[in-house]
């Protein structure tokens, strides 16, 4: 019998068997050495057992990426404003039927075999900082929301066959990752409170319900320790879900597990810090590319060495195995998926539910009356985006795109300078040839090969578009010229950022970002190149505006009775995965654009097409209509048509805090959301545009609110009516949002809380009852630190009815019963370092590389507040504490008021995961309930406190 034949009679292809007995089968007639390199991305064929190759991860965030064209829906942070479990299901879905067919029909772009079926994606980090180079992927800044839209993007991806993966999907990026600067190496405090009630809470729901197949860890550190050797993926991630039945297959990120040697130097060799990945729970590597010889060999390594046993590398092909068999890739008959054809790749359904998702996402920030747009008005749109439709780097590839002026049916001034640069000598910059390669020539100004299209993203950062190409200038990496070649801005490393920088002769100087180059230009045959490494050696550029951008746009603005302003980012520069924002300020020239527009015209509208919140506070002030939309993808021009005319009511409504320009924000990597003032939870300043607003061109009364029980206990369940009208002449959207707060907390509580959201699509006069039912622990619990689990105390709660966080329609309170929290109990075992009340000036770091936190000075000296704690009978002090090196001396003491009970020494211990304990006598022994106050001075680490009699 042929092997082929031989491999359809094993067991583990009898789909009648259970799963586990298959995936056991297949296990055990695996070689250790098959089973190890199956952990790398690219998991080698077994043709003895007909097993193909594998592979983990397409994207699939908005769009199937980086394979061809596909429909492109809004960005994560779009479809999270459409606040619309149901339409991101849906959206969800339709990307994991063309993902389908890209792994049927089509061939993989890198590698061979077939495409992934595994959808890197959701992602579901929150936006707690809106300067993150990747806000875009984000659904919100609030984790309920995140939850609830992870949790429906997942369903929606995986189908709803009780046996078969339509697709696999994975979250993404585990945990607390919202920074790019530095993001290898920089790590996230992470005190208890805010681990559990807001970073976990994202991941939770999608992997308790099942709706996650797998987790993507993150390449930052949280609490000085990588995630990608985090001991929460076993004690959280893989307990939330045991109940559904499955595993959780975890994947590395691209090249992390290398940079826990370098650049990260958690551990001495690679062997060392593979076999610390695996057993902390990650299953498959991404590292290296398709070249999986590194992993195999660190792995085998790893088990020579006895840092592994083959128990361990087996139980992480298990959960890869589960996974591709729920995918039917060993039983391809039963698989209800198998025959999606290649037709459903941009089919029509899939268009109009981008043009769906792309509408709902549109939010109305302001509107004085100019909009809807009446039919008889004469509209021009203007700005840098008034006919450019952007991707990102995880969108699809646009198979079409309709632009705003093209919605709108008109034609678009863009409202940029188009120049030409000459050389000392008179010789300008051209686009020469049908691939428009860059060389100085003696063309006239009037030639369109010479005129370039300058767009200013701010901070210096241009784009140059060539008038006669249409097409952007970009580096060429082989040979370091330039070409006028590129549709738009891309790819990992952008070619196409230049800056025009100043010289002292008052030339001006081409430099290329991506390479740090200036541009040289061949003496003989006028050849630009990226390769002049000082000013001295580049070539001198005179710029001449051949159009004045800002004048031509306030010409078009003079000749209509509506002037529609598209201004945003192009998402690959000046935030992107590894590039955080340096502000939120508008860029300046589309300011200057927006403000002489807004002198000529009283009805201008203001559309933001942005990836991210911008701080407009000039605008709210002088433009009368202001929309927000994300880069919504391939209908987006069709989308904000249809709300601009009214057509369709602007239903979408803000994920995250639009913060104001003197806001003076928290530091970026102070993840502590409630000591910093993070979001609209515990922000104190009063912000531009609130977490949850959006209007609409109709309006809504709130009326009748009724809470069933004003009085609860803390297992029991808040049930919550009201009645919503639509007060307006015609149809619309609301969003109910259900907030929460405590009156009466002995903590520091979230000024208001989300606790639940509703949609509602009301025609003019129509009336819905709508009802609220949470359980009380899940609407009212937080993270006590004296127990180490989430609580409900018993109190006054104040409910809030409203159309954002700050727009309250109705209030009622409720009071829970039970029993009192307890105080904390000095004598009754060791007290965290970490479960602290307050504290000021500390950094949170690791306790051991394997587990475990700790405390340490972020600078000269640290304290921290441990609020109510019982001495009764406390005689003793007991200390956990760590030290590196002799230097200084460090002290640790121990404050009641204004006594000192406790002064110790903390000696060196070599190193900070070597732990020693220090004891001293309490100056006096005091009862009852007290403040503690404990005083770090000097390079230290905190462990534990013990008190004892």
């Amino acid at each position: 019998m042929s092997t082929a034949a031989v491999s359809a009679t094993l067991p583990f292809r009898d789909p009648g068997l259970p799963l586990a007995e298959r995936i056991e089968d297949l296990l055990h007639r695996l070689t250790p050495e098959e089973r190890v390199a199956m952990l790398h991305q690219y998991a080698p064929a077994v043709p003895r057992l007909g097993v193909a190759e594998f592979r983990t991860g397409t994207e699939t965030l908005h769009g199937v990426a980086w394979l061809g064209e596909a429909t492109t829906f809004p960005q994560a942070v779009g479809l999270g404003a459409t606040w619309d479990e149901d339409l991101v299901r849906e959206v969800a879905e339709a990307i994991s039927v063309e993902q389908r067919a890209f792994h049927h029909h089509r061939p993989p772009v890198v590698g061979t075999g077939r495409n992934s079926l595994q959808g890197w994606a959701p992602v579901v980090n929150l936006l707690r900082d809106p300067r993150w180079g990747r806000n875009e992927e984000g659904y919100s800044e609030d984790a309920l929301i995140s939850a609830r839209l992870g949790a429906a993007f997942c369903r929606g991806m995986s189908g709803d066959d009780p046996d078969h993966l339509r697709t696999a999907p994975v979250l993404k990026h585990f945990l607390a990752y919202n920074n790019e600067d530095d993001r290898c190496t920089t790590s996230s405090g992470l005190r208890p409170r805010v681990l559990h009630e807001y970073d976990l809470a994202a991941f939770r729901l999608a992997i308790a319900t099942g709706a996650a197949t797998g987790v993507m860890a993150a390449y930052n550190l949280v609490n000085g320790r990588p995630c990608h050797v985090s001991p929460l993926l076993e004690q959280q991630l893989r307990e939330w879900a045991k109940p559904t039945g499955h595993e959780l297959f975890v994947v590395s990120d691209a090249d992390a597990p290398s940079n826990l040697v370098d650049p990260e130097h958690y551990f001495d060799d690679h062997a060392e810090s593979h076999a610390a990945a695996l057993k902390a729970g990650i299953d498959s590597f991404t590292d290296h590319f398709e070249d999986s010889a590194p992993t195999f060999g660190r792995i085998s390594a790893a088990l020579k060495r006895g840092l592994l046993s083959m128990a361990d590398v087996d139980q992480a092909v298990r959960r890869q195995l589960s996974v591709r068999f729920r995918l039917g890739e060993f039983d391809p008959e039963q698989d209800p998926y198998a025959g999606i054809g290649w037709d459903a790749v941009n089919s029509p359904a899939h268009q109009a539910l981008a043009l769906r998702a792309a509408t709902e996402s549109v939010v109305l920030l302001k509107n004085t009356g100019v909009l809807p747009l009446a039919a008889d008005r004469r509209v021009a749109v203007v700005g840098p985006l008034a006919h450019t439709l952007f991707e990102d780097w995880y969108s699809g590839s646009h198979p079409y795109r309709v632009t705003v002026a093209e919605g709108l049916g008109v034609e678009g001034v863009e409202g940029v300078d188009r120049i030409v640069l000459r050389t000392p000598d008179g010789r300008a910059l051209t686009a020469v040839g049908p691939e428009g390669r860059l060389a100085v020539t003696d063309a006239q100004d009037t030639d369109p090969a010479v005129q370039w299209d300058l767009f200013d993203w701010d901070l210096g950062v241009l784009t140059l578009r060539s008038a006669a190409t249409g097409r952007y200038a970009s580096l060429r990496d082989e040979d370091q010229r330039v070409a006028a070649d590129r549709d738009q801005p891309g790819e990992w490393e952008v070619h196409e950022t230049f800056r025009l920088e100043s010289a002292e002769d008052g030339a001006e100087l081409l430099f290329n970002i991506c390479n740090s180059r200036y541009a040289q230009a061949d003496p003989d045959t006028g050849v630009l190149t990226m390769t002049a490494e000082t000013p001295e050696q580049a070539a001198r550029f005179t710029r001449t505006v051949v159009r004045d951008g800002v004048a031509e746009a306030v010409a078009a603005a003079r000749t209509a009775d509506t002037i529609v302003v598209v201004v945003g980012n192009d998402p690959h520069i000046n935030g992107k995965e590894t590039t955080d924002r340096a502000g939120l300020r508008l860029p300046p020239q589309q300011d200057r654009l927006l403000r002489e527009i807004a002198a000529v015209h009283d009805d201008t509208v203001l559309v933001v097409m942005s990836s991210y919140p911008y701080a407009l506070d000039w605008a709210d002030e002088h433009v009368p209509a202001m929309l927000w939309i994300s880069h919504a993808g391939q209908e987006t021009g069709r989308a904000l048509a249809s709300v601009l005319r009214g057509e369709a009511d602007p239903a979408g409504r803000l994920p995250q805090t639009w913060y104001r320009g003197d806001d003076q924000l928290p530091g970026r990597l102070d993840y502590d959301i409630i000591k910093a003032g993070w979001t609209y939870q515990y922000h104190r300043a009063a912000p531009l545009y609130a977490f949850g607003h959006g209007l609409s061109y109709t309006s809504f009364d709130y009326t009748q609110l009724a809470v069933e029980q004003e009085g609860l206990g803390q297992d029991g369940e808040i049930r919550v009516r009201v009645s919503l009208r639509n007060a307006g002449p015609r149809a619309g959207t609301e969003t109910v949002q259900l907030y929460a707060r405590a009156l009466d907390a002995r903590y520091q509580a979230p000024r208001l809380k989300l606790v639940g959201f509703r949609k509602a699509r009301l025609a003019a006069g129509q009336t819905a009852e709508l009802e609220f039912r949470l359980p009380v622990v899940e609407a009212l619990s937080h993270w006590d630190v004296v127990t180490g689990a989430f609580t409900v105390d018993p109190g006054r709660y104040e409910l809030v009815l409203a159309r954002s966080a700050a727009a309250p329609a109705l209030t009622a309170q409720l009071t829970v019963t039970g029993p009192a929290p307890r105080s904390r109990r000095a004598l009754e075992g060791p007290l965290r370092a970490v479960d602290f009340d307050d504290y000021e000036d500390l950094a949170l770091v690791d306790a051991t590389r394997e587990d475990g936190d700790a405390v340490a000075p972020a600078g000269a000296t640290a304290t921290l507040l441990f609020r109510q704690v019982d001495l009764s009978g406390a005689g003793r002090l007991a200390v956990e504490v760590s030290r590196t090196g002799e230097g200084d001396a460090a002290v640790l003491e121990l404050h009641v008021g204004e006594r000192r009970l406790a002064s110790l020494e903390v000696p060196a211990t070599g190193d900070r995961y070597v732990w020693t304990t220090v004891t001293a006598p309490l100056a006096e022994q005091l009862e009852g309930v007290h403040d503690l106050r404990i005083v770090l001075t000097g390079e230290q680490r905190l462990r534990t406190l013990t008190f004892a009699p």
